[in-house]
Order: C-alpha cells, then sequence, then structure tokens
C-alpha cells in the first residue's frame, strides 16, 4: 500500500535510524536527560527505537544542584516508569574535588561548570556516543553542528573541521579517548517538538505550562524566586502567570509571560513568536555573539 509520511513521521523515521544507528556502531552510548522538553522527546524516540526491549544503553544527567524541583522530580518519576539506568554527573562533587571554582556575587550561575562535569563523567564511565537533544533553530552555534559531531581527546569540537554527511551516512571512527556527541534532533525545529508531543501525548514538567510563580525582572528577563538567586538590592518580586519555554540551571533560565496552559495553547504560542528559547530565556546565552561557539568548543553540550 502506497502513502505518504506526514512530516513529523519523517522526522521521527530519522531520529529512530540515527539511534539505532549509534546503538550498533558504538559500544557505550549514553543519552543525556535533563528533563527538558527536547530529552524528554529524544528519550521518547529511543524507548520506541527499541521497544518492547529496554533502553540498550543508560541516560545522564548533568546535575548543577541548582534545579527547578518540579524538574528533578519528573526525571526520577520518568526514570522509574521505564526502568533506566541513570548516570548523575554532579557540579556540586566537581567543586567539591577542586575541578571547578564556583562564581560568587549575584549574577553566578553554575551553568558553564557543566563542562567540566560532563567531560569528566564521559571518561570516567569511558563513553563513546553522547546523544543530545540540541536543536538546529536553537541558536547559530548548534545551527553548524552536524549530526556526528566529533570530539577530541579533551572533549573539543573543532566547527571548522567536521565529516561530511551526505546521503545521510554518518562516520563514528574514533580513537580510545576520543567520543561523538550525537543529535537525532538536528532537523527538528522547537514547533515540531510541541506538534509532536501533542500527537504523542508526551508528558512534561508542568513547569512548561502557564502558572503563577514568584519572579523578578532582570536584564529584560524573568527569573524565579529560588533559594539559587541572589537577588541585588534595586530588584523586587512579584507574582506572574508565566511558563518556561527551555529548562536549565535555574540561576540563570527565565520565564515568559504566558497564559498558554494547554499544549494546543503552547503550540500557537510558538507558532506566532519569532525569538528562539534560548535567545529569549537563558541569560548564558547572552554574553556574546559567539558565547555559545566557544563553550562548545570547550565541550559543553
Amino acid at each position: 500500500m502506497d502513502y505518504e509520511l506526514s512530516h513529523l513521521r519523517m522526522l521521527e523515521a530519522e531520529s529512530i535510524h540515527i539511534i539505532r544507528e549509534v546503538a550498533a556502531e558504538f559500544e557505550r552510548p549514553v543519552l543525556l536527560f535533563s528533563g527538558g522538553k527536547d530529552s524528554v522527546v529524544m528519550l521518547h524516540l529511543a524507548a520506541k527505537a527499541f521497544w518492547p526491549a529496554r533502553l540498550p544503553f543508560p541516560v545522564m544527567h548533568v546535575d548543577t544542584g541548582h534545579n527547578f524541583v518540579e524538574v528533578i522530580e519528573f526525571r526520577d518519576r520518568t526514570v522509574e516508569r521505564l526502568g533506566l539506568r541513570l548516570v548523575v554527573a554532579s557540579v556540586q562533587e566537581s567543586i567539591d574535588a577542586g575541578r571547578a571554582v564556583e562564581e560568587t556575587g549575584p549574577r553566578a550561575s553554575r551553568n558553564r561548570l557543566q563542562t567540566v562535569t560532563l567531560l569528566d563523567a564521559i571518561e570516567a564511565n569511558r563513553f563513546d556516543a553522547v546523544f543530545g537533544g540540541a536543536r538546529r533553530d536553537e541558536e547559530k552555534a548548534r545551527a553548524k553542528e552536524r549530526v556526528y559531531s566529533f570530539r577530541d581527546e579533551f572533549g573539543q569540537w573543532d566547527p571548522k573541521n567536521q565529516r561530511p554527511e551526505l546521503w545521510s551516512l554518518y562516520n563514528g571512527k574514533h580513537r580510545k579517548g576520543e567520543h561523538i556527541r550525537v543529535f537525532p534532533l538536528s532537523n527538528w525545529t522547537e514547533l515540531d517538538i510541541w506538534q509532536y508531543i501533542a500527537e504523542e501525548d508526551i508528558e512534561l514538567p508542568p513547569i512548561y505550562y502557564a502558572h503563577h510563580r514568584e519572579v523578578f525582572r532582570r536584564d529584560g528577563m524573568l527569573l524565579a524566586v529560588t533559594p539559587f538567586v541572589t537577588m541585588m538590592d534595586t530588584e523586587e518580586t512579584f507574582e506572574a502567570l508565566v511558563r518556561f519555554r527551555t529548562v536549565g540551571d535555574a540561576t540563570c533560565t527565565g520565564a515568559v509571560e504566558s497564559a498558554a496552559t494547554t499544549i494546543d495553547d503552547v503550540i500557537v504560542e510558538t507558532a506566532a513568536t519569532r525569538i528562539t528559547e534560548r535567545g529569549a530565556t537563558r541569560a548564558d546565552d547572552r554574553i556574546s555573539e559567539a558565547g555559545m561557539e566557544d563553550r562548545k568548543k570547550e565541550g559543553y553540550f
């Protein structure tokens, strides 16, 4: 019977193909799972790829220790529901071991410290392929990535020296100590992600939908009031109806004012926006035009 696959089913098929290729080609893959919408979709695709068997590789959360409570609860509930093996790479342990130096002051964040923790965890567990949920429409540097992104023995990325991927053929060749970052969602957009979540009825942490939260305004962003954020004398808190477009370290992840309480509401809102979620709600991406690219060269996600 001839039939035409929908746009979302074509994206799904491509992503599942990539995930299966990695499982067949590499010895010790791992899937980065933060509880954010992109990693949730990636995990859902991986579960589909091997159903009815369990995932043949673990999931890893690089934990800054400054997380939204709702996200950690969702992470643990998902791990238990799917019977996953969870590896937690702790930024706090990196600080305690002297591997990372914590920033100080009201703008301090542990977000950048995740790089050291991630690279140490990759080395300690001898992971040779690391699935990431990055999409090309998120940020300029991520648009330069290939699906298979080579990292040298120092975990570094060279955007000017990447392997061709003609006809969706992926080159995973690497030496001991090197690894490949794999991005199965490369061709997805934020709107695709939300439409797929709706079609597949995928559960997300509740902070992705509009809710009342105590926030304060800083640098044009709404930051949540949490124990991890030091407010300045000139900053005042207030309650607002907000949701989060992306989930990360609570010290640098902003909310957006929104009345979108359902998936359909979010899809309408996402279709109308002209600002990427990272550009609008991640303070760490506002450092400079090349801020993300510099961090990726160092080994960041």
